[in-house]
């Protein structure tokens, strides 16, 4: 994700549930339509919309648009680029949660197997 280096520099994050699009443009130092515009290139980044079409933007959400300023701005990423390195690091989460999960479902599964022969 982001390194404390790159943080050091945006405000901190406040405790609150949900942000407007204005409050996450101050604490990401980017402009309202680049978040706009983010929203279409970035799939994983998808506000709450309410009434009027408003965006709330989540805790979540704030983190992972400072992780694609992060590569946009400072590691110098083009926008697609910044997309397939985020690609890329969800597909190892996912595979890293996996291997942790799968022996747990074999033992459960093997567990239920000696119920039935039994």
């Amino acid at each position: 994700m982001l390194e404390a280096s790159n943080n050091s520099e945006l405000p901190v994050i406040p405790g609150k549930r949900y942000f407007t699009i204005g409050e996450v443009s101050e604490l990401c130092a980017v402009k309202p339509h680049v978040l706009r515009y983010w929203e279409q290139e970035f799939p994983q980044l998808s506000p709450v919309k309410r009434r009027g079409n408003r965006r709330y933007y989540q805790h979540q959400d704030v983190l992972l648009i400072r992780q694609i300023r992060a590569l946009l701005y400072e590691e110098g990423f083009t926008i697609g680029g910044a997309r397939h390195q985020m690609e890329a690091g969800s597909q190892q989460a996912e595979k890293a949660h996996l291997q942790q999960v799968l022996p747990q479902v074999i033992a459960e599964l093997e567990g239920v197997l000696t119920l039935l022969e039994t």
